[in-house]
């Protein structure tokens, strides 16, 4: 019902008050007098606009919400946003899909109430090694992560590449210690490029569905825990080379 509309009904009503023959009979106990009808006219305008003020709170907050997610999209240097939703280096998801499928995951974990968790892996050194070893020890570097992530996955798990050197996977149904054996499985990276050995070092972490949480929620905590992965990385060569 449009504000014009209640206004208009309200005003009709506050006229009809002002006929006292339309209030003459007192014979039944729910019947008012114009003041009290006044009253009550008063107040149903007042609870109106409670309501018109909620909706238009209530909106705006998820007009920030989606603007969030936006803006997390565009504040991501280097991001992976193939529009076919595959990475063509890693075959892994990209961020398109995540943005669809994580809202499933959400609805899901809500109505069933069950965990869903963010694991992350950074790779703590990507442009050294591409400095020292080049591009192809670079794609064999990331190949290998995609292989290791997939193989580490459980039938209900997907993985997607965040950015160039950000990994996530999303994990229905599991909780801190089986993000743990999932992470696990994935083991210390090593590849093998024109006869030599490269350890690439990487750091994991996860974060974990909370009530409420929008996927810009999720996905904003997960970037800034990518984030501090990349600046430690860059503050120390001293990166462990397994999960913890």
């Amino acid at each position: 019902m449009s504000a014009s509309l209640v206004a208009t009904l309200s005003a009709v009503a506050f006229a009809l008050t002002s006929f006292p023959s339309l209030f003459r009979h007192h014979e039944h106990f729910y019947e008012m007098s114009p003041e009290q009808a006044r009253w009550a006219i008063l107040c149903l305008l007042l609870l109106f606009n409670g309501w018109m003020l909620y909706r238009e709170w209530f909106f705006r907050r998820w007009k920030r919400r989606l603007s969030a997610q936006t803006d997390l999209v565009d504040a991501q240097p280097g991001q992976v946003f193939d529009p076919s939703g595959i990475d063509p280096v890693t075959g892994l998801h990209t961020r398109a899909f995540i943005d669809q499928q994580l809202g499933k995951e959400i609805a899901r974990a809500r109505r069933q109430n069950t965990a869903l968790s963010l694991a992350t892996i950074h790779l703590d050194e990507l442009t050294e090694v591409t400095k020292r070893h080049g591009l192809s020890a670079t794609d064999a570097a990331l190949k290998e992560l995609a292989r290791r992530m997939k193989k580490a996955c459980r039938g209900s798990d997907f993985p997607a590449r965040l950015a160039e050197d950000d990994f996530l996977l999303v994990l229905p149904e599991c909780n801190l210690g089986e993000v743990k054996s999932v992470l696990n499985r994935i083991g210390a990276l090593e590849v093998v490029c024109s006869g030599r050995r490269i350890n690439v070092a990487y750091t994991t972490g996860f974060v974990d569905y909370q009530p409420g949480d929008m996927p810009g929620d999720l996905l904003k905590r997960a970037a800034q825990l990518l984030h501090l992965y990349e600046n430690a990385a860059k503050e120390s060569f001293s990166s462990t080379l397994a999960p913890h």
